[in-house]
């Protein structure tokens, strides 16, 4: 029993022994755990501050891009409310027919169905300059329109001041624009958009089902890229191309360049 009580107490003192190497190794790493800590701290710090700075960069390049080379405004037409026409005209006119004429000015007939738009016949937006814009609620049925009858008229087009011209050149500048701020910000595009697709809003007359899926694909990547900003989604709408790129290039967008 003595040599067995021996053998237990040297096996205790191994353990011990061993135990007091185990709390130096925890404690030696403790250490360095606190320093990794410490470091990842510091790391994640300047990190944000890269961050921030990249931010500031980017929203400068882009400001810069949108104010030289790219502007985006809202353009004021010079119409008149039919209503108010109307009502001159025809002093007798009741008050229902005068809210009916209204009513019906901000509806427009899109796609083979009525929409709401409250911005109809009041306001454009307009890019690289006032002369070409974009129907502020998405209405493109004017390209449809100039391109049948490009179709049955032979010869060449003199009508320089056809809307159908400004309408491809707009979405051309708007394509540009888009993939120009996916290589600033750093964001990839849902839907590839190419040279290809920049040149085909201008080098030909596209039909119908081609235009809509390409502005379809642009609306898509503009909308990508606002949500991406963190743009209020209350202002964006998903037929309204130039609007949407407008407000997420406004100076006003407070995540702008994250």
């Amino acid at each position: 029993d003595t040599e067995g009580l021996l053998r237990i107490k040297e096996e205790n003192q191994k353990h011990y022994r061993r135990a007091q190497r185990h709390q130096e190794k925890k404690e030696k790493i403790q250490r360095h755990n606190r320093k990794l800590g410490d470091l990842v701290e510091k790391k994640t710090y300047d990190l944000k501050t890269q961050y921030e700075h990249l931010a500031k960069l980017r929203r400068t390049h882009i400001l810069e891009l949108t104010s030289v080379i790219f502007p985006i405004e809202e353009v004021k037409t010079s119409m008149r409310d039919p209503a108010d026409v109307s009502s001159e005209s025809d002093n007798a006119m009741t008050s229902s027919t005068v809210s009916k004429l209204a009513e019906a000015r901000r509806t427009t007939y899109l796609s083979g169905r009525w929409v709401c738009d409250d911005h109809n016949g009041d306001t454009s937006i307009s890019i690289t300059g006032p002369w070409i814009t974009l129907p502020n609620n998405g209405d493109y049925s004017a390209y449809y329109n100039w391109v049948e009858e490009k179709k049955t008229t032979q010869g060449p087009d003199m009508e320089h001041n056809n809307p159908a011209h400004t309408i491809s050149a707009a979405l051309c500048y708007a394509t540009q624009l888009v993939n120009t701020l996916s290589l600033i910000l750093d964001v990839n595009l849902p839907k590839k958009l190419c040279n290809r697709q920049v040149n085909e809003f201008c080098g030909e007359n596209l039909s119908r089902h081609r235009f809509t899926r390409a502005v379809k694909k642009l609306n898509a990547n503009i909308l990508h890229l606002c949500f991406s900003q963190h743009v209020n989604l209350d202002l964006l709408h998903p037929l309204h191309t130039l609007r949407n790129l407008m407000y997420l290039v406004s100076p006003d967008t407070e995540n702008l360049g994250r």
